[in-house]
């Protein structure tokens, strides 16, 4: 389980694959639900990089 504000590094990430091996931080403030489809929000990735929406599988903490 992530909180909001928790840096993680992207493995993987099927909505942005040039996100993966990069690193950010949890947006959400609340765990993902069916708007998102499970996902969780990672923003912060780099200036070329929108937030994007990855499984709990497709990251690890820092």
């Amino acid at each position: 389980m992530f909180q909001a504000g928790d840096k993680v590094l992207i493995v993987s990430c099927a909505d942005k694959p040039r996100a993966a091996g990069k690193t950010g931080r949890i947006v959400d403030e609340v765990p993902p639900g069916p708007l998102t489809q499970g996902r969780w929000t990672v923003g912060r990735i780099n200036i070329g990089i929108a937030p994007a929406l990855c499984h709990a599988h497709e990251l690890q903490p820092l």
